[in-house]
């Protein structure tokens, strides 16, 4: 049985179904040599004639009768294989894990539960802290989505332009630099510095700008829960480099003000990435549209 395949299969079931060589061929969209000389293959195979000549009809022996069942069955299985079962957010239960800072956490990610649980009631969703370096283990960690800054998509990945902007110099209100109207190299330095640790990339390039015109930057505080920065922000005197939405987001929650850079400063691009594996999954696909409507329409995002 090592030579037998679905092709040889699908002729013997219409051989039987039409009892006549040239309709079978005819429905095979193939020449009736062909069928001929896979009926002898099958022959071969079974060692049984399978189907009988009387005139104009071939008549199935009982060895046929009994595999007709059996051959139907095989290829109804192998189609099911192919047939994409319909997917309906109403029946789907997850579950699907997001991951990203805890500013979209707390800002962004109750609006993306909403939306989903509107359209899919059953849906399981887990959220995770990401962190940069996760980035290049992706395929083998278990989460599906990631929300997260990157100059563009690695290769090997998928994702979804959400939006960009440009880092800017977060204070507390009463901070010695609040009133004047800019910056200096020397302010920027002089200061104590802290930064979010969690999520993308935002500031390494003031290490290497301030570098370059030879001063250095003292980071003094590193936390990945952009709720701790900026709480600690309020009450110090340290300076912080962030994406500018969020700084003027954070307006309203704390008494803090902002500032451009006097150094080059890189725009920020803000991504959906996941593993090509999900690519074309259905519910995936769906999920990662309603994040990407969030996304791009939350007045705390882009």
């Amino acid at each position: 049985m090592q030579n037998i395949n679905l092709n040889l299969l699908r002729t013997l079931q219409v051989l039987l179904e039409e009892s006549h060589v040239s309709r079978t061929a005819e429905r095979l969209c193939v020449t009736q040599s062909a069928v001929s000389r896979q009926l002898t293959q099958l022959r071969e195979l079974f060692g049984d004639p399978l189907l009988i000549r009387e005139g104009n009809r071939l008549l199935p022996t009982p060895k046929a009768q009994q595999l007709k069942g059996k051959v139907d069955k095989i290829l109804a299985s192998c189609q099911g294989l192919l047939d994409e079962p319909c997917f309906s957010p109403q029946h789907w239960a997850g579950p699907m894990i997001l991951a990203s800072s805890d500013y979209v956490a707390q800002y962004i990610l109750p609006d993306i539960v909403e939306l989903v649980q509107q359209q899919a009631p059953g849906a399981n969703i887990s959220y995770r802290l990401w962190s940069p370096e996760y980035l290049s283990h992706l395929a083998d960690l278990d989460i599906q989505l990631v929300s997260t800054m990157l100059p563009q998509i690695p290769e090997g990945l998928c994702g979804a332009h959400i939006g960009s902007d440009y880092p800017v110099c977060a204070m507390r209100g009463q901070h010695p630099l609040a009133n004047q109207p800019s910056l200096s190299l020397q302010q920027l330095a002089a200061y104590p510095h802290m930064r979010v640790s969690a999520g993308g990339d935002k500031d390494s390039f003031v290490e290497r700008e301030l570098k370059a015109q030879g001063l250095n930057r003292n980071v003094q505080f590193s936390v990945p829960f952009f709720s701790a920065a900026f709480q600690t922000l309020v009450r110090t005197d340290m300076l912080m480099v962030l994406p500018e939405h969020i700084a003027r987001n954070m307006q309203a929650w704390f008494d803090i003000t902002f500032k451009p850079l006097p150094i080059p400063k890189p725009e920020h691009s803000y991504w959906l990435v996941w593993h090509p594996r999900y690519e074309n999954d259905p519910a995936h696909r769906w999920f990662r549209e309603q994040v990407l409507t969030v996304m791009r329409g939350s007045m705390y995002s882009i």
